[in-house]
């Protein structure tokens, strides 16, 4: 949320942060995480909750994972014979699961053990995936304060990069992002509102995928806006990070932008290790590259393997209009409010705050532990927003600038499939006292994040060995479409990767 004020937001949010026939789920001979097993069972778990133990309990302590289930392996068999088979994931903890309190992050939702299930998490246990755990995330996603550290909650401190942990890793969904680079679960799921699958998958060296919003449900997941929340896989390979989806995907009735999902769902994973560039034509966004020079070299390395693949690129010189972001930024503020309150005066759990306005006074009278680094800037300016007219003009012309006259205008005005961008920067240090230093000028995931359409992140190489990632964007319900592109960029990347080695960057 740094990069916004009120006056000018030019820069994209690194925020927020919200089955069918089997599937297959290698993952790229290049991808080192442990040697992390590719399918489920209790030798699968078992290895999983060691590494959680030896990683983020101990040693470099990742602080990636709040709570999780040491049990898992005990359950694990059981789930042989369905699409998932007992793979282990890992869950934002802004989403609700029966075992573990909600929190957000926030010490004012600590006793906020609803004992519910949200339905994306319905679908993943009837699917056959173990829910291993909650991962730590920016608090309340990373919309309290525009000088927040990312990745730092009251709950679960400061998450660490595994690439190097003394850098970030990128926020809200920080604690997944890390995660699945220290190859402590299977995959994990992430939110985003705008940038926060797509910024942590990127910093940490993983896939991210953030869907059209209404492929999940957003039912019992804390709330920032309804109008471009959505939670969405984080992974080891793009295969995987579609299977995960098409398990969490489908029509919920509490939840009215998923009335279409069914017949988007399908299986998401089907046929992307056949799937082709040959005559793909794919629009390269060259004024959202930015001037990092290690990052630059990487993307003309990355759209040099697109070409030898059969790609046709297409420059496409595109720069969004200011007035989108504030008008976002205006949009999240109602909608915050708003939906955010009604989540809290819906939870059946025993808990302190039941409005905004709660929250404000809980940070207010705990400012020891929850206000040490960082205020609630945004929380404040967000009590103020009520002005239904207001909200409604903004969200009509941010839409507008992103979707109509954004993604669809240039993929129609192009005839391309797909526009292409590096997702963002390396990782900067981890600064509590001065916050967050997003890398300026690289990357267009807001467009995305407003128009609510799919955005993927792939591991495009890294920078001094810190991992970047080279995003794929396309138009409503094109996810299948998105998927597959980026699986096919997946296999002909020739660039090698980082590997995680949990300790702090070295020059």
């Amino acid at each position: 949320m740094k990069t916004l004020t009120l006056a000018g937001l030019a820069a994209p949010l690194a925020l927020l942060s919200a089955c069918a026939a089997p599937m297959t789920a290698d993952a790229p001979p290049a991808m080192h995480h442990g040697a992390a097993p590719d399918g489920g069972g209790a030798a699968a778990a078992r290895h999983y909750v060691d590494r959680i133990a030896r990683l983020d309990d101990a040693g470099p302590m990742l602080n990636a994972v709040i709570a999780h289930d040491r049990g898992a392996a005990a359950k694990a068999d059981a789930l042989r014979g369905t699409p998932l088979a007992g793979r282990t994931v890992l869950v934002k903890d802004n989403i609700e699961t029966r075992e573990w309190p909600t929190t957000a992050g926030s010490e004012a939702l600590r006793s906020n053990a609803t004992g519910r299930d949200a339905p994306l998490i319905a679908n993943l246990r009837a699917a056959g995936g173990l829910v291993l755990g909650k991962t730590n995330l920016s608090e309340w996603a990373n919309i309290r304060s525009t000088h927040s550290t990312s990745g730092w909650s009251a709950i679960g401190g400061l998450t660490r990069n595994p690439h190097a942990t003394d850098r970030n890793s990128c926020g809200s969904s920080s604690g997944s992002g890390a995660a699945v680079a220290a190859g402590l679960a299977w995959a994990a799921i992430g939110t985003e509102t705008d940038g926060s699958i797509t910024c942590p998958a990127s910093v940490n060296g993983v896939v991210g995928f953030k869907p059209t919003v209404g492929m999940v449900s957003r039912t019992h997941v804390i709330p920032i806006s309804h109008s471009q929340d959505t939670a969405g896989p984080m992974a080891r390979s793009v295969a995987d990070a579609a299977m995960l989806l098409t398990a969490i995907a489908g029509p919920d009735p509490a939840d009215p932008a998923t009335a279409e999902a069914a017949s988007h769902r399908t299986d998401l994973a089907a046929g992307l290790d056949a799937s082709s560039l040959r005559g793909v034509r794919i629009g390269v966004l060259t004024n959202q590259v930015g001037d990092i020079p290690g990052v630059t070299a990487l993307f003309e390395q990355a759209k040099a393997d697109l070409e030898a693949a059969g790609a046709v690129l297409v420059p496409i010189a595109y720069e969004p209009d200011p007035k989108m972001y504030e008008d976002e930024f205006a949009v999240l503020l109602y909608e915050l409010r708003e939906d955010l309150g009604a989540y809290l005066a819906g939870s059946p759990a025993d808990i302190p705050i039941r409005t905004l306005d709660d929250a404000v006074a809980f940070n207010i009278a705990h400012a020891d532990t929850e206000m040490r680094w960082f205020d609630q800037d945004i929380f404040v300016m967000a009590q103020d927003a009520d002005d239904p007219a207001a909200y409604e003009k903004a969200r009509t012309n941010s839409l507008r600038l992103a979707k109509d006259e954004g993604i669809d205008a240039l993929m129609e005005q192009h005839d391309v499939r797909v526009l292409l961008a590096p997702t963002t920067g390396p990782a900067w240090p981890s600064d509590l006292i001065y916050g967050d230093n997003y890398p300026g000028g690289v990357g267009a995931g807001s467009l995305a994040a407003i128009a609510g359409t799919p955005h993927l992140t792939v591991p495009m190489g890294a920078v001094e060995g810190l991992p970047v990632g080279l995003s794929f964007m396309g138009g409503k319900w094109a996810d299948r479409d998105v998927l597959a592109i980026g699986a096919a960029y997946e296999r002909a990347r020739t660039a090698p990767l980082a590997v995680p080695d949990f300790a702090p960057w070295q020059q």
